[in-house]
């Protein structure tokens, strides 16, 4: 096989995933644009992005600057425990949040636990989660719209 099929193989596929995407976010331009120039985005903004993402609906009237989604995401225990709507979203915390509302099964330790830790180790290990980063660490904009799209693919491919 020439390079130049190679090529065309490697565009489609990306055009291809970036088409089935799409729906799967129903977010407006203007929330993904918030999100992508936020350096820290916070749990209620984490929570409404990835349960979005995740096809949970909460209700027919939810709007970006409710904290609803936030709620159902706490009630459900699909955040870590003692955090506040406003606080700063670390990544072992949108790792939890997006294994929950994908429903993402995980090894025994996550299985028995379900705790923050654990999830990011399980999303690190399915390669959601790149690079060297920290548990602790502050998760932007960007960074929570890269995970939860690789959340998503992997969910759909059945986990």
């Amino acid at each position: 096989m020439g390079e130049g099929t190679s090529m065309k193989k490697h565009l489609c596929l990306l055009a291809a995933c970036l088409l089935l995407a799409l729906p799967a976010f129903a977010q407006t331009a203007d929330e993904i644009e918030a999100l992508l120039n936020s350096d820290a985005v916070t749990y209620a903004q984490a929570a409404r992005f990835a349960l979005d993402a995740a096809n949970v609906r909460v209700t027919a009237e939810t709007s970006w600057s409710t904290n609803l989604w936030f709620e159902y995401a706490a009630e459900q225990n699909w955040l870590p425990k003692n955090v506040a709507a406003d606080d700063t979203a670390r990544l072992d915390g949108i790792a939890l949040l997006l294994m929950r509302s994908f429903d993402m099964k995980g090894g025994i330790f996550y299985s028995l636990t379900k705790s923050p830790s654990h999830a990011y180790r399980e999303l690190k290990y399915r390669d959601i989660i790149q690079g060297r980063v920290d548990p602790a660490m502050v998760v932007s904009g960007d960074e929570l719209l890269y995970i939860t799209a690789r959340a998503s693919s992997q969910a759909e491919e059945g986990n």
